[in-house]
């Protein structure tokens, strides 16, 4: 029960990190409309694989590191940190943009198998998500971590990736629901630049 706060912390910050739109939601969106909504959702699915790779890496890369060298790791800490806190305040600082996909043509459907590939690649070749989950893991891992917060935490965020970006392909390809995200979308972005600032100061003040 002491680690809940723990995980409830990492996978807030994911999930702020997941629902700013970028690469991933607007290939989800645009996969979507232009075949159809079994292919968006397939392409989460990929999206949630291609998080599962970085949380491999991350865990193992970090842990090996914090085994060898605690000031290694504190940099790589601070580096996270900052990098949190700097995409907090340009998501702050962001101006809204309409999502401009309502043009997009609809194609013969494409087989899931591609879809899982394009959602895959699009998310593992990322190299901001990269920043995310090391960011993300410096602040969970330490030598005395249970491994059930690791997996409870990793779980936590595939699953969530998958389910997001599979309401992203059913909702936000409806005209209603793309006018209230346009409409309130700055807010969005400063309550969530906002909230990633405070967690990037926070996991940089934290002591390992």
């Amino acid at each position: 029960m002491e680690n809940l706060p723990l995980i409830g912390t990492i996978v807030l910050i994911h999930f702020l990190a997941l629902i700013s739109p970028g690469p991933d939601f607007i290939l989800a969106v645009r996969n979507s409309l232009a075949y159809s909504r079994k292919t968006g959702i397939y392409t989460a699915i990929g999206f949630s694989l291609g998080i599962a790779v970085h949380i491999f890496y991350s865990v193992l890369g970090l842990a090996l590191i914090i085994s060898k060298s605690i000031l290694i790791f504190n940099s790589i800490k601070f580096l996270g940190a900052g990098y949190l806190i700097y995409i907090g305040i340009k998501s702050f600082g962001s101006k809204a943009s309409r999502i401009n996909v309502q043009n997009e043509e609809k194609k013969p459907d494409i087989r899931p198998i591609q879809a899982l590939k394009m959602g895959f690649l699009t998310n593992v070749l990322n190299p901001k998500a990269t920043l995310l989950f090391l960011s993300l893991f410096t602040f969970v891992i330490k030598p005395d971590t249970p491994a059930y917060v690791l997996i409870a935490a990793s779980t936590i965020m595939i699953i969530d990736t998958a389910l997001w970006f599979s309401l992203v392909s059913i909702f936000f390809t409806q005209k209603r629901v793309q006018n209230v995200f346009d409409k309130f979308q700055s807010a969005f972005n400063k309550i969530f630049g906002g909230l990633l600032i405070a967690l990037g100061i926070k996991i940089a003040l934290t002591d390992k």
